[in-house]
């Protein structure tokens, strides 16, 4: 999954691919701002079919969260 992400997050972010890990933050170490993570999520929904309501993503704040959140509503990698 990890693998998966980085591609949608480089993508949406401009941000390099080999620099993702679980543990980036979207906001410190990817530079995101609330638009940015508002395209993420619509580019994650699309991808795993999966709604992200906006309320859940206060607790999204790293790479790691969002793929825990994303299993944790049936998603496999």
């Amino acid at each position: 999954m990890l693998e998966k992400m980085r591609e949608i997050i480089a993508e949406q972010l401009n941000a390099e691919a080999e620099s993702i890990t679980e543990a980036s933050s979207f906001k410190e170490d990817l530079g995101a701002d609330s638009l940015d993570l508002f395209e993420l999520v619509m580019a994650l929904e699309e991808e795993y079919h999966v709604e992200i309501p906006s309320e859940d993503l206060a607790n999204l704040s790293t790479v790691g969260d969002v793929m825990n959140y994303l299993k944790e509503k049936g998603v496999e990698g």
